[in-house]
């Protein structure tokens, strides 16, 4: 659930329309999500080997650490902190705000209950992982269901009404195959991996799960299989129900096809689903990105209040609250819809890094023998190097794409990232002594 949670927010509701704006033939726009889901596969893989490998709160905070240097662990978490959670988080928040104010017509401030709802999922999960964990539970599931509504109703409305597009599958490709239709095949694949991003915040909570080198490989592999299938099944009922025309023409998808099928109770179903949708993706989010930085300030780079349990939930409630804090300002400052474009740049900028760690920890096990190997688990990825490296590449060339697109954007996003570089310094200045892996 927490995998799958990682990933489903409301990008599957809204992000296929801008795929279908870029290229335009059936077959693209559901390639384009089948190439996404099984990049997001590959990583699942490598990610669960570095779980086996380093089953320690932080996930690729603590592979960075590790594996490259302290510093490339705490930028990491610098940028989780300032830009990828606190963006995302943010303007999930919001979505949830706007589509909570369409169902009730609550005469509220979108920004008071983003705030409301963020303040809530705080408090919840400074109870502890399994009050967070219970909460995040029962709204995947509902999340699970309201996706399965969506197909079960476009497929029915596809089956029975004469109106429905029903495109057709050939040819592949307008035209010949060009540097132009390559070039609009990677932009379309940005909004595809930012709505598969999300299955490595599972890794955060490692220390808190039972038999972690056994349990977190598996709840990877099934999470992101699963969440491939439920993409894939919504994306050709968009297309079928809307054809690639209808499909880039909305920027509601879901909504559509639910008023084609149900007409405006239909509609008024999905909002619900997507309203539930983000509220799950919250409470997952306020579950797992606090235990980054509590690992951080394990590590004396951030204040060490943060790396305090709670006496009874043995949660880190500051940390927690951290997290509250940071995503409600974001909100407050109405700044989120910046920041949100700057995470496909930050994220992808540390897939790479965290998948090359495993090159490195390969390497160890190498030269020390038995023992490294014991270390490691069970678990390897298959088709190692070969695999690992076709992540990395495809990881980079997502990030050069969005930096290509969108200069601006990722130019500030590396000048929050650089400036984490003086904060480092003063904090382990101030500790006293150095992370883990440089006093070992």
């Amino acid at each position: 659930m927490l995998v799958m949670g990682g990933i489903v927010g409301s990008g599957i509701f809204i992000n296929p329309y801008v795929v279908a704006r870029l290229v335009h033939t059936p077959a693209l726009i559901l390639g384009a999500w089948v190439a996404g889901g099984v990049l997001a596969l590959i990583g699942a893989f490598v990610f669960a080997e570095l779980a086996a490998r380093l089953p320690d709160a932080g996930g690729q905070y603590a592979y960075l650490r590790e594996g490259i240097r302290p510093l490339a662990g705490f930028l990491y978490g610098w940028a989780e902190m300032l830009v990828i959670g606190a963006g995302g988080t943010a303007a999930v928040a919001v979505t949830f705000a706007k589509y909570f104010r369409e169902l009730t017509r609550a005469a509220l401030p979108e920004n008071g209950i983003a705030v409301a709802a963020l303040a809530t999922l705080t408090v919840v999960n400074c109870f502890g992982v399994r009050a967070g964990s219970g909460v995040q539970d029962f709204f995947m599931v509902l999340r699970i269901v309201a996706v399965a509504m969506l197909v079960a109703c476009g497929a029915w409305f596809c089956a029975s009404a004469p109106a429905a597009p029903h495109p057709a599958w050939q040819p592949l490709a307008e035209g010949r195959v060009s540097l132009d239709l390559l070039t609009a095949f990677a932009a379309a694949m940005v909004p595809v991996v930012f709505a598969y991003g999300g299955w490595q915040t599972s890794n955060y909570i490692a220390s808190e799960i039972r038999e972690p080198r056994r349990n977190l490989p598996r709840a990877l592999l099934l999470g992101v299989a699963g969440v491939i299938v439920l993409y894939i099944s919504v994306n050709f009922i968009y297309v079928e129900a809307l054809g690639p025309a209808g499909l880039a023409a909305t920027a509601t998808p879901a909504s559509e096809v639910m008023r084609s099928a149900l007409g405006g109770r239909g509609a008024s179903l999905i909002a619900a689903a997507i309203a539930v949708s983000t509220v799950g993706f919250l409470s997952q989010a306020m579950l797992t990105y606090p235990r980054v930085y509590f690992a951080m300030a394990q590590d004396g780079v951030l204040p060490r209040r943060l790396a305090q349990l709670g006496s009874r939930s043995r949660a880190p409630v500051a940390a927690i609250a951290l997290q509250g804090v940071v995503t409600t300002t974001v909100v407050l400052l109405g700044t989120y819809e910046q920041i949100l474009s700057y995470v496909v740049v930050m994220d992808w900028l540390f897939f790479a890094l965290a998948a090359a760690c495993l090159f490195v920890f390969r390497a160890r096990e190498r030269r020390t023998g038995a023992e490294a190997a014991g270390e490691a688990g069970d678990y390897r990825v298959p088709g190692h190097p070969w695999t690992t490296g076709l992540f990395v590449a495809a990881a980079s060339l997502i990030v050069v794409n969005t930096i290509y697109k969108y200069p601006r954007n990722a130019g500030v996003a590396l000048c929050i990232l650089f400036a984490g570089i003086p904060v480092y310094y003063l904090f382990r200045g101030r500790d006293g002594r150095a992370p883990a892996s440089e006093s070992s």
